[in-house]
């Protein structure tokens, strides 16, 4: 961390700050640094709880870190957490189906149309944070035997949104990846109960929110036991107000930065069928390690998000799009 000092301290103020800082942080090794000095431990994870007190020595201006320093698990340098992005072989994977699971007959019939149309796991939301309380939420628990039928009937590994720290072990009982969505990432309750699901994680990036704080987010993940993580991109509000579009440049960031895979979701960036089709296709071409995705067999009948649903034929159509980091 570097720890700037306000301007024209005398040289025996400085040396207080510094011995201040030295016992603040045992075993860190102090050096200067243009307008203050630097602090380095072997465990940088263990200066969070100082730095209050180092911000609140009388000269001191500014503390401030590095990724590397906020979030040494999810920034280790040339660390893969695991060799393929989820529990399904290696990318570009293609996680795909309606928004919300909505009855029986019509979530196993898209199921199984999606894995012959190239779907390698199935959204399997029953859990819906919607923004009107009067919006259908989702079905719940019941909706549990549902998925599960679902998973029986293709194979396919269910990827299921949790809104609740309360729902994390019963879902984890039954599906493979639990998805955080955009509202939930500083949700950190939840990120610590899911982490010690034994499941794998996958961690959307909340709307507007930095590259840091969404590694933070995967850095409470792996410091609570998750073993496997993946983000996920799903855009951000943009300024002409037409709803919210993928960041391909922190999206790569991610990937270089965290080593971890980072897939994105078109859907929600899109608010339509046909540029969410668009912003997948130029997701893949971006790099991106897969596709969180919302089609099914009957988009036109969707209850939730159906304008944004794709259907069977572009759905085959973007997972045979060539993927830039996997030709």
């Amino acid at each position: 961390m570097k720890i700037i000092l306000q301007g024209g301290l005398p040289r025996a103020r400085r040396a207080e700050l510094a011995r201040a800082v030295a016992a603040l942080l045992p075993g860190c090794r102090m050096g200067a640094v243009p307008g203050g000095f630097s602090a380095a431990l072997p465990r940088p994870e263990k200066a969070a709880d100082a730095v209050p007190a180092i911000e609140n020595l009388p000269g001191v201006a500014a503390v401030t870190f590095t990724d590397a320093e906020l979030c040494p698990r999810a920034t280790a340098p040339g660390k893969k957490i695991f060799s393929s992005p989820l529990p399904f072989g290696r990318g570009p994977v293609f996680i795909a189906g309606p928004c919300a699971v909505e009855d029986g007959l019509s979530y196993l019939a898209s199921a199984a149309a999606l894995k012959a149309a190239g779907a390698h796991a199935l959204r399997a939301a029953i859990f819906k944070p919607r923004s009107s309380p009067y919006a259908f939420q989702g079905l719940g628990w019941p909706g549990l035997k549902i998925i599960a039928a679902a998973r029986q009937l293709t194979g396919l590994p269910l990827v299921t949104e949790t809104t609740d720290p309360r729902q994390v072990g019963r879902l984890a009982a039954v599906c493979d990846v639990l998805q955080i969505g955009a509202r939930n990432m500083r949700n950190y309750e939840l990120l610590k109960e899911a982490a010690g699901s034994g499941r794998a994680v996958l961690l959307k990036r909340a709307m507007r929110s930095t590259l840091r704080e969404w590694l933070l987010s995967a850095e409470y993940l792996l410091a609570h036991g998750a073993k496997k993580v993946a983000l996920c991109e799903r855009g951000d509000a943009s300024p002409d107000g037409r709803g919210p579009l993928l960041n391909f440049a922190l999206m790569a960031a991610a990937q270089k930065i965290s080593g971890l895979p980072v897939l994105a979701d078109p859907s929600h960036a899109a608010r339509s069928r046909e540029r969410a089709a668009v912003l997948a296709v130029q997701a893949l071409r971006a790099g991106a390690d897969g596709l969180l995705l919302e089609a099914s067999a009957e988009p036109l009948s969707s209850r939730v998000d159906g304008r944004q649903t794709v259907d069977l034929k572009t759905f085959r159509a973007i997972a045979g799009t060539p993927c830039k980091k996997h030709r």
